[in-house]
């Protein structure tokens, strides 16, 4: 069940990325200015490639908007892709204007070229790279800077730090480690972290399996484009029980933990400590130097299709994985709280 849902679409070269959210209850402060500085967050990052040189993401809200507050009906969102002006004929709805320009044909390993390819009988990898593209989620951040808005008005805040890029866990290092990458043509990944704080207890649930808490947070991080690893909390990997499991105390009246291993999850359910979540991005596969593939059209080898590409992107997923923990965490709150408005909600809090 969904309390919080919505759908986006479009393309990386198409003419805007939309999304339609319901449920968020009415009164909630519709912030543009913040919506457009989360997208921004999304866009910077060192080792992006051009294409955020020439977009200049900004949000159109459609509906479900007055006077800069929610009204209970779905919320439409627009951003415009800047970059379609250059690609009018090639990503152009009518028949008429077929043009093979930007088509390719050959795979991009650990892309969803090849799989895509044979699930939706498509021969142009254009139309699988489109949709595929991690340029989707700048819609995505927008809907989570709409669940943001809701969270911090209950008083919820979350933020997220790079712990590692390739192989190193110094921040001086990290420009560094891009660099090199950069230089040799290759493309590079590394760690980040998520920390959501003033959780209530008792989001998610232990009852049934597809209710816990922790596996909706992993779905929708994993979900992200080159993640590879989830994981809440410390990973307890060579830890005895003694070592990992949270001792409870109380303080000023309160109960709490000594440590916060659980990542503030057990049994499927909040536990009323900061929610940590970490993910592990891959390198992004679109190289300059691209690996050896195979013409889908001949069978012939070949080398992978290159599109630009960004030597690293670990920075923007992080804020694409506070979007989608924001997302799970809203639709969590208004299945065990409800509200239609604002203020019912926060009463039933």
């Amino acid at each position: 069940m969904e309390k919080f849902r919505f759908l986006t679409s479009g393309e990386s070269h198409g003419k805007c990325l939309t999304a339609i959210i319901e449920g968020v209850p009415s009164g909630v402060d519709i912030d543009i200015d913040f919506i457009n500085a989360e997208l921004k967050r999304r866009q910077e990052g060192y080792g992006r490639g051009d294409r955020m040189k020439i977009e200049d993401d900004k949000i159109e809200i459609l509906s479900g908007v007055r006077h800069g507050k929610s009204i209970g009906s779905p919320i439409a969102l627009m951003v415009k892709n800047n970059d379609f002006q250059n690609w009018q004929k090639v990503m152009s709805v009518f028949p008429e204007d077929y043009t093979d320009e930007k088509s390719f044909t050959t795979y991009r390993p650990g892309h969803a070229d090849y799989a895509g390819s044979v699930k939706y009988n498509q021969t142009d990898l254009r139309n699988i790279l489109e949709r595929s593209s991690a340029r989707k989620t700048a819609i995505e951040v927008a809907v989570g800077a709409v669940a943001k808005l809701i969270l911090k008005t209950l008083g919820v805040e979350g933020s997220s730090t790079v712990t590692q890029i390739g192989s190193a866990c110094c921040p001086d290092r990290f420009h560094q480690e891009i660099d090199t990458a950069k230089e040799n043509g290759d493309s590079i990944g590394g760690k980040f972290v998520v920390v959501y704080k003033n959780l209530p207890v008792g989001l998610g649930s232990h009852v049934h399996w597809d209710r816990g808490i922790d596996g909706r947070i992993a779905q929708a991080v994993m979900s992200i484009p080159a993640i590879k690893v989830v994981e809440i909390g410390t990973n307890p990997l060579g830890m005895c029980g003694s070592q990992y499991h949270d001792e409870f105390k109380v303080e000023n009246g309160e109960v709490c933990r000594v440590t916060n291993n659980a990542g503030g999850i057990e049994g499927g359910m909040t536990n009323g400590e900061d929610l940590v979540v970490s993910a592990v991005m891959k390198p992004i596969p679109t190289m300059l130097k691209p690996l050896n593939s195979i013409d889908n059209k001949t069978n012939e080898q070949s080398q992978a299709h290159y599109e630009r590409s960004d030597a690293c992107a670990v920075e923007s997923c992080a804020v694409v994985a506070e979007s989608r923990v924001a997302w799970v965490l809203v639709n969590e709150i208004l299945l065990k709280y409800g509200g239609d408005s604002i203020e019912e909600l926060k009463k039933h809090i």
